[in-house]
């Protein structure tokens, strides 16, 4: 998972000073790979660590739809709607803590290290990781005196629950520093290429943390009266220990790494400085407006229509954030790789993976999406009777997934071609869209509205970067291996399961038979399809040891 110590010749050779494994001076004992098909080469480093990002992924996803669960069963729909509308603040101001750093901190060092600059790593942390350390306590204490008028604004209906509201927005608002801190540490590691801490400490431990913690909240209500600030204080939480460690993994990567008898010169750091911060600036505010993009929907939906209709809200859309997970897990395994290609000009490259991570992606996803239209219904009752009516805010939402992963990881191909200030005018038009039909939508159609605003800034969030891409860069999502997983997708979650459902009926053991159908066919489709679909380079490579005399 971790690449850094990937050789970069094809042959790695065994024993020093140009002795073999028996020490015989003149023979070396020689591995090497055999015959890497062309279309495997840059990718395989990207499917190892992709791959793991997406399991750890789909673990976070899941244990992120049973803390829903818990919540929204054991809260009751006010209360929960009051919960989602904290997590959402407390995620927002988190992000605006960051500076952007989640794009900076990969791109720096991985086009130092291209560039053989090595030395000025150590000053690129320190560039990035001070202001947001200050940033991130700032912004916690103005979370802190600010959460009274955060939950009357959210609570708008229901005032009784302002208190517990309020209390609950400031036990968040004490791990904000933590948070931000996390997320930059495991973001500088990706930096190195190194995708194992973002997968062991963010994706697994606080994921498991976070379900155990919630779920003995939950527990506890069997014999204490269900507490907001309890099941906030026991989701936060985990941010701690991780905090702790991702702190000493980056500090061991970075010491691994670190040139010896090699200091940089102050004017080389101050051009560094002023190099990292024209180029995260801009992405500083686009991240902030990417995550009120995927969470200002919340509040407005508590402020505008009520706290239950944000809990549905909430609910029906868990399953983006599924989506989004394993949106990461590929687009941050690529992301260093892509940098490094778009840095020394290797255009070619960087549409290759561009093009190989799409094609994985839109695998991944478009079969989520489209069960989730099917069974949406059966997807929302397992919270309860009160979050069947969002079935169509799924509908809605599933669509917009389709074409948002069908374009990639557009976004952070944009920023990684140095166009950030495109980037952040691109998600200020999202933002805008969505808060402007908000405004207009929720009051008369409560969630639903809110579902069709997101919809709409979803689609021009990618379409707007897509055009942007393929005109500077000449880069595009579109290669073979997406539209054969598009084609594949949509024949077998899209057109056999209304095949079946129409033979049999929409009851449940219908949609049981065309869920199991579909779930076949797609994987005897993919076998036929690898090669075009890049799977080859999740298979480990060959390797074979001969001595050299």
């Amino acid at each position: 998972m971790t690449d850094r110590t990937e050789p970069r010749s094809p042959l790695a050779v065994n024993g020093r000073d140009g002795e073999g494994r028996e020490g015989i001076p003149g023979k070396l004992s020689v591995t090497a790979v055999v015959d890497e098909a062309p279309a495997n080469r840059g990718t395989r480093g990207v499917a190892r660590g992709g791959l793991a990002n997406m399991a750890g992924s789909a673990l976070a996803g899941g244990t992120g739809v049973i803390v829903t669960w818990i919540v929204a069963r054991t809260l009751g729909a006010e209360q929960a709607g009051a919960f989602f509308a904290a997590t959402a603040a407390f995620v927002l101001v988190g992000g605006l803590a960051k500076l952007g750093t989640q794009t900076g901190l990969v791109y720096w060092p991985a086009k130092l290290r291209a560039t053989g600059r090595e030395h000025l790593l150590g000053a690129c942390l320190r560039t990035a990781l001070t202001p947001v350390l200050v940033m991130s306590v700032l912004l916690s204490a103005a979370m802190w005196f600010a959460a009274p008028d955060i939950a009357h604004l959210s609570a708008g209906e229901t005032p009784y629950l302002a208190h517990e509201h309020t209390v609950g927005l400031r036990v968040l608002a004490l791990f904000l520093p933590l948070q931000a801190m996390t997320d930059a540490f495991l973001t500088a590691t990706r930096g190195y290429k190194a995708m194992r801490p973002t997968v062991t400490l963010d994706r697994l431990l606080r994921s498991a943390l976070q379900l155990l913690c919630v779920g003995a909240a939950g527990v506890a209500t069997l014999w204490f009266a269900a507490s907001l600030p309890v099941f906030a204080a026991a989701w936060a939480l985990p941010y701690l220990p991780v905090y702790v460690l991702a702190g000493l993994a980056l500090r061991k990567i970075y010491l691994a790494g670190k040139p010896e008898n090699f200091r940089s010169r102050r004017s080389e750091r101050l051009d560094l400085r002023r190099a990292f911060w024209k180029f995260t600036g801009p992405r500083a505010l686009a991240s902030v407006a990417q995550l009120a993009l995927q969470r200002v929907d919340v509040l407005l939906v508590a402020a505008l229509g009520s706290l239950s209709a944000a809990a549905v809200y909430a609910v029906a859309g868990r399953f983006v954030v599924l989506i989004q997970f394993a949106n990461q897990g590929i687009s941050q395994s690529v992301q260093p790789r892509l940098a490094e290609a778009l840095a020394v000009g290797d255009r070619a490259t960087a549409n290759h993976l561009y093009q190989t991570a799409t094609g994985w992606l839109v695998l991944v996803t478009w079969p989520i999406n489209l069960l989730v239209i099917l069974l949406a219904p059966l997807y929302l009752g397992l919270f309860g009777a009160d979050y069947v009516d969002g079935t169509p805010v799924v509908v809605v939402l599933a669509c917009a997934m389709l074409v948002a992963t069908g374009c990639g990881m557009v976004d952070m191909v944009l920023a990684m071609a140095g166009r950030t200030s495109w980037n952040l005018i691109n998600v200020l038009v999202a933002l805008a869209v969505t808060i402007g039909l908000d405004l207009l939508l929720i009051p008369r159609y409560g969630a639903l509205g809110a579902a069709i605003g997101l919809a709409c800034a979803l689609v021009a969030n990618n379409l707007l970067p897509l055009i942007q891409v393929g005109r500077v860069a000449r880069l595009h999502p579109f290669g073979r291996g997406t539209l054969a997983a598009g084609a594949l997708s949509v024949a077998c979650f899209g057109v056999l399961p209304r095949g079946v459902l129409a033979v049999t009926g929409t009851n449940p053991s219908g949609l049981g038979i065309a869920t199991f159908l579909s779930i076949a066919a797609f994987g005897a489709g993919l076998w036929p399809l690898r090669h075009r679909l890049a799977l080859d380079a999740f298979k480990p490579r060959k390797l074979s040891s001969r001595r050299i005399d």
